[in-house]
């Protein structure tokens, strides 16, 4: 199989510019071609057994599963983090959102750190590696997102503290500096302009909010925040455009000041800040 036949295959299901992305990821971290390798045709030197098993993951590729599943890994904010399936798929909005809140710290200390849904652990790790002196939690109702999150704080030397909490049963509260969560947001009216890789892989259970109440996660937190924040402490959420006017509201009334939505760069509503008075 020679490169361009390899691209060819995923373009029922991605554009040509993504299908070659995917294959030239997947020939660096599986069998460490670099892109001068692939173009000097070595993809057709494989042996045989390499050659089998590049075969089964593409049957993979061309059934929709994500790549970062089959290689394991997915980078974010510059490091790798190990992925597999019941855990989300780390996102460039996500990073966004970490950036934000990184290029802000010397404005106030963040000394305690607690991160909602954490998933793979990618915001609560990499502010945890960016803010070395914080104390730094992280929250998930899930067993095996919580497994994979520790296997990543290990393997990258992060100090984090991570528990199985659901936010919808919060028994206590503890006093923090700054809370984040990146929460299912994803209403259901939304799932047919979604790509069908994500649907049939990726956890539903942190993708999607409840139809009834689409907001629900960020009113708990909220809540939660709100008695478990320092005053002058920050609530940052990643958001979904349809609905970041009426978490912007919620907040208002529990009594957070200096709200702000922010753009991701597509120029859509992805980000909020609040600080508790």
């Amino acid at each position: 199989m020679t490169y361009e036949e390899l691209w060819h295959r995923l373009t029922p299901l991605y554009e040509p510019g993504e299908a070659k992305a995917i294959v030239r990821l997947l020939l660096d971290e599986r069998y460490g071609l670099s892109w001068a390798d692939v173009l000097g045709g070595k993809v057709t030197e494989l042996s045989a057994n390499d050659q089998t098993e590049l075969e089964k993951m593409m049957l993979r590729l061309e059934n929709g599963e994500p790549i970062q599943y089959i290689i394991g890994v997915a980078d974010f904010c510059g490091r790798q983090f190990r992925v597999a399936p019941g855990v989300l798929i780390p996102r460039p909005e996500t990073e966004e959102l970490c950036r934000w809140i990184i290029s802000q710290k010397g404005q106030s200390p963040l000394c305690e750190i607690l991160d909602i849904g954490t998933g793979s652990g990618c915001i609560a790790i990499t502010l945890a590696l960016e803010q070395p002196d914080a104390h730094v939690t992280a929250w998930d109702i899930s067993d095996e997102a919580l497994r994979i999150a520790q296997e990543n704080a290990i393997s990258l030397g992060a100090n984090v503290c991570f528990k199985k909490e659901d936010i919808l049963n919060i028994p206590h509260s503890s006093k923090y500096s700054l809370i984040v969560s990146n929460p299912p947001y994803i209403q259901p009216k939304e799932r047919d302009g979604m790509a069908e890789n994500v649907l049939s892989y990726e956890p539903s259970l942190a993708l999607f909010a409840p139809e009834e109440n689409p907001i629900v996660f960020y009113q708990r937190i909220g809540d939660y925040a709100w008695q478990s924040l320092h005053a002058g402490g920050q609530l940052w959420f990643e958001l979904n455009p349809l609905t970041a006017e009426d978490v912007s509201n919620y907040l208002q009334c529990l009594g957070f000041i200096d709200i702000e939505i922010l753009q991701d760069q597509f120029g859509k509503q992805r980000f909020l800040k609040a600080t508790k008075i």
